[in-house]
């Protein structure tokens, strides 16, 4: 292997910090390219420092000159702001931040080093070690502990930063320390991995990398690959203008990286072999490996960060998106093409993603992608439904004979004493809504969307399989995940730590220590305690809202005012539905708190069964929380009722309300359609808008400087200065759980509210745009993390799939009059109609049977003694001997109901199971591709051997002729494999654009 040409030309230490570079005798000395775990590089702040005689003579006695970065007025010396040290060429790979105590002021003055320098700074630290025994504080004893404990606490850190920069060192990366920041209290690690480190990593994580074979991808010939050709074509215009250099059908042959075979891979450019997202990868795995063992127990940087001994970890973007000085590269690409709103027709750069981001982050978009595509034809499909229900209003019979003023009917009053007799023409408006969505057309719809639901979840499958085939992730599986379990969390180190102490008191031989199900039963035994609380809380708060609705109807009945009460039913539905609102988004962010908390009492072992358990507590707490009042408005509303004269009464007097004449799922809409826009407007798009605008406003209004002064200086930063300015990347959690609730509001209840897709539409349209602007702009560059899937997402998805055709039967059978209206048409309408339906559904009673102190206070206000009144149920009327007991006409619509629900869910799921086996999981030309290319690999090797062969059996003789006497004379020496290889790859190498790269047809 080469050896990098950066360690031999740069007049630089690689691993000296960017504040303590010492002029050395000559300037033109030259430092190896590497920094050894004995070598001296010290920082300023800690040399200015009163330390301990113990921590200064442990450091080693060679000190390595350095060079400054710094002018003497403070600017660096390298004009160049992008990704790189000091010396403008080698590429910072990642940053780490840390507190440091001193001024920014201080610390430059400090940093300015002259030639006698380190001269002065002995003896002021000799004369401070001599006279540090005389002086005693003059003050209160208490606080003076106090601070040595913190200055301990604070030394302490340093100790463990320097042992864990030492063992990074050993691990041959390059470091470079900045502390003369314009962030005040913040220094940084800028770490760079040489070529060395990247070829060795790569080769541990068995990265697939492209080689020098390319080969033609041989598109499908089938009638699907033609339709998909064909539909690709016609959608030109609307795909994002990236990487337009290379063929869509050319595709590089991937290899896992091996040093041995470098010679396979295109090495001809080694900055761009190992791009920026892979670089940082590479480092953070070493970063997780590197331990600090000064401390009790074994430490990684992600140990480091739970204790502060670090702040803050993250690799850097690309560079700049605006201004003069930006640069060409792929984060200012993403920004013209994804995370603008003059895009928001064209696709999403997916590949361009999965390069910058990594393929955890490609598969969201790319999966929220396809669930936005998917929600066009249900929009479209929901529209109709509404339109047709619309249009056919007028001819509805039902809502024809409500409305009709000659159907005197007298209805009972809707709450006691207070409430009088209404006329049931007073619903029209009501009926006539209800028909919108409530109508055959419903039915269907909820059928398609069940349907659909199992189109998506295909469909995402073979998207995501020919993601994995074009992004070479076919071959990661279990085995490289299994790798990378050992990281474990520090607050499981240090609950095994505290458990390894206890038992080495008592047995000091004792096994390897770890957590188990006993040591965790307090912290599950909380978890289950807590989450049935915060259910039941949700309850009493739907109840609360429950009592709200029945108390204000009252009130309003007993109002002076006409205004007041003639939109008693209106008013009292959208206030609560508004108050429901609020409560869903308070405690929606009480729970993700709660939940966090819950999950960190358990100390799961790893980071991936801490995002799971999180994500299960999560996705439980905010369901329930978003889904009470509508599962209670839908199924229980109205049933929970009782009759005139024996109503059902809730703490005392308040009596159960019941629903309308048109019945219950007009209510369910109004609620549903607040629930779900609200939600996306303040909880998904004006907190993601306004939340990273108000810290932006406190903060500058902490800053002494006004907007334009702020601008200048964010000119002048350092790109990992101006990242450690932008939001930590908290995960995708909150954005696939946004989603999931969507989803749910989608497909649960979309029998009620046939417009729901097209919500949903129109706000991922603004939401895949709000999240690329915030990945691309306010948020620090994530890790990119690899992965085949979306994880435990995609169950939930199937789940909620399947639960939806059960809701969907019930809303249609048991909350919508779709049943009745059937059963009524043909057992018992006379000509065949909807004529006589509502005077069907209506009972009788007689106001002499009400309850002392229930009848109304005001029984003329129709102008009439009233008698006998009407209200909707099935059941005997009082002349009968059975007076009030349910008819035979409620068993009968019970029993369809009852045989609707089933009916339905069968038939819905066979289609669902036939769709699902009817489309394959993988497509075909990708199964079959990817079948001819392991053919293809299997080819080059042995193409690859058979020339290693020729060539032996070519130097062998071409040996013996020019030694005829070999007999006689020494043999050679064998060479070893290292230097072989180097040879044979330099002459691999030496001219590449001799050997163009074939290019291989599938």
């Amino acid at each position: 292997m080469e050896r990098q040409d950066d360690g031999e030309d740069s007049a630089e230490e690689p691993g000296s910090p960017a504040l303590a570079r010492e002029h050395s005798g000559s300037p033109q000395q030259e430092v190896s390219g590497s920094m050894r775990r004995n070598d001296n590089y010290l920082p300023v702040p800690g040399e200015e420092k009163n330390l301990d005689v113990d921590n200064t003579t442990a450091r080693s006695n060679e000190s390595i000159p350095m060079k400054n970065m710094y002018a003497d007025d403070g600017s660096p010396l390298s004009s160049r702001l992008g990704p790189y040290f000091s010396d403008g060429r080698r590429r910072v790979d990642y940053v780490l931040a840390y507190q440091i105590q001193k001024p920014a002021s201080i610390r430059r003055q400090s940093s300015r080093f002259g030639d006698n320098n380190f001269i002065r700074r002995l003896r002021r630290s000799l004369s401070m070690r001599s006279s540090r025994a005389p002086l005693q504080p003059k003050e209160d004893p208490e606080i003076a502990a106090q601070d040595q404990r913190t200055d301990y606490h604070e030394d302490d850190k340093r100790f463990r930063r320097e042992e864990f920069e030492e063992n990074l060192l050993e691990t041959g990366l390059e470091l470079e320390k900045d502390e003369a920041t314009k962030i005040s209290g913040i220094g940084f690690l800028k770490i760079h991995a040489p070529w060395n480190v990247l070829c060795r990593e790569a080769e541990f994580m068995k990265l697939k990398m492209p080689t020098k074979k390319v080969y033609e991808v041989k598109q499908g010939s089938n009638l699907v690959e033609k339709i998909r050709l064909f539909i690709h074509k016609v959608t030109a215009p609307l795909h994002p203008k990236v990487d337009a250099n290379r063929p869509q059908s050319i595709k590089s042959l991937s290899h896992p990286f091996s040093r041995e075979k470098q010679h396979l891979f295109d090495l001809s450019d080694r900055d761009k072999f190992f791009d920026s997202k892979t670089r940082s990868s590479i480092v953070y795995e070493v970063l997780k490996r590197t331990r600090c063992t000064r401390a009790k127990y074994s430490m990684g940087i992600t140990s480091l960060l739970a204790n502060a001994v670090y702040t803050s970890a993250y690799p850097l973007h690309d560079g700049d998106i605006e201004g003069v000085n930006a640069e060409a590269n792929d984060r200012k690409l993403l920004y013209e093409e994804w995370a603008s709103y003059s895009v928001f027709y064209k696709y999403q750069p997916i590949g361009l993603i999965r390069k910058y981001f990594g393929e955890k982050v490609g598969l969201y978009f790319a999966w929220l992608g396809v669930y936005t595509q998917m929600l066009i034809p249900a929009a479209i499909v929901g529209v109709i439904v509404f339109l047709y229900g619309c249009a056919t209003v007028d001819d509805n019979i039902p809502s024809m004979e409500i409305c009709d003023p000659r159907n005197n009917i007298t209805m009972c009053p809707l709450c006691d004493r207070a409430c009088s007799y209404w006329k049931l023409v007073t619903a029209c408006g009501t009926a006539r809504a209800s028909h919108l969505f409530d109508n055959p057309a419903t039915v269907f719809f909820s059928i398609f969307m069940a349907l659909w639901a199992v189109l998506f979840m295909e469909h995402w499958k073979r998207r995501q399989m020919r993601l994995n085939y074009v992004w070479d992730l076919t071959g990661f599986g279990e085995e490289e995940q299994e790798e990378h379990k050992d990281h474990n969390r520090a607050e499981y180190e240090l609950r095994v730590m505290k458990k390894t102490m206890k038992l080495e008191q008592s047995s000091p031989k004792s096994e390897k220590v770890k957590l188990t199900c006993t040591d965790r039963m307090p912290a599950y035994l909380t978890a289950v305690l807590m989450m049935v609380f915060m259910i039941l809380v949700t309850f009493a708060m739907v109840f609360g809202v429950i009592l709200y609705r029945i108390s204000i109807k009252a009130a309003l009945h007993m109002s002076t005012y006409s205004a007041a009460r003639s939109n008693i039913r209106a008013t009292v539905k959208t206030t609560a539905a508004i108050i429901n609102l609020i409560i869903i988004i308070i405690l929606d962010e009480i729970y993700v708190a709660i939940a966090r908390w819950l999950t960190k009492l358990e100390v799961p072992k790893t980071d991936k069964s801490f995002e799971e358990r999180l994500i299960f507590k999560t996705f439980i707490l905010k369901f329930v929380n978003a889904f009470t009042p509508i599962v209670y408005l839908a199924f229980f509303r109205g049933r929970l009722v009782g009759r005139p004269g024996s109503y059902l009464y809730v703490i005392g007097s308040y009596r159960m309300e019941e629903c309308a004449h048109a019945g219950c799922l007009m209510e369910l809409c109004i609620q549903l359609c607040i629930t779900m826009l609200g939600k996306q407007l303040i909880q998904n798009n004006l907190f993601e808008i306004g939340m990273p605008k108000l810290k932006k406003l406190l903060r500058r209004r902490k800053s002494e400087l006004d907007s334009k002064q702020e601008e200048e200086l964010n000119k002048t930063l350092q790109r990992h200065e101006k990242d450690h300015n932008l939001g930590p990347f908290v995960g995708l959690s909150p954005e696939y759980m946004e989603m999931i609730i969507q989803f749910g509001m989608v497909t649960l209840f979309v029998a009620s509210f046939p417009l729901a897709p097209l919500f949903a539409l129109l706000n991922n349209i603004i939401e895949i745009r709000l999240d690329a602007k915030k990945f691309v702009m306010e948020l620090r560059r994530p890790i990119a993390a690899k992965a085949k899937d979306i994880g435990i997402w995609y169950n939930l998805l199937r789940g909620l799939s399947k639960v939806a055709v059960i809701v969907n039967a019930f809303v249609i059978s048991f909350t919508s009059d779709f049943i009745p209206r059937l059963v009524y048409q043909y057992m018992y309408s006379l000509d065949g109609t909807m004529h006589g339906f509502v005077n069907h559904t209506l009972s009788y009673f007689n106001v002499s049977d009400f309850q002392p102190g229930t009848a109304p206070l005001q029984p003329m206000h129709l102008g009439y003694k009233v008698e006998i009144c009407r209200y909707k149920d099935y059941r005997e009327p009082p002349s009968s001997s059975s007076q009030y007991e349910l008819s035979k006409e409620f068993w009968a619509v019970l029993a369809a109901r009852l045989a609707f629900v089933v009916v339905f869910q069968n038939v819905v799921m066979l289609m669902s199971d036939f769709v699902d086996w009817l489309i394959p999981d993988i497509p075909k030309d990708i199964s079959l591709q990817m079948h001819k290319e392991k053919i293809l690999m299997v080819e080059l090797f042995m193409k690859e051997e058979q020339g290693k062969r020729l060539a032996a059996r070519d130097n062998h003789n071409q040996d013996n002729c020019n030694s005829p006497s070999s007999a006689t004379q020494t043999p050679p020496q064998p060479r070893s494999r290292t230097a072989t290889h180097a040879v044979g790859w330099e002459n691999k190498h030496k001219q590449p654009e001799e050997n163009p790269a074939p290019i291989y047809k599938l």
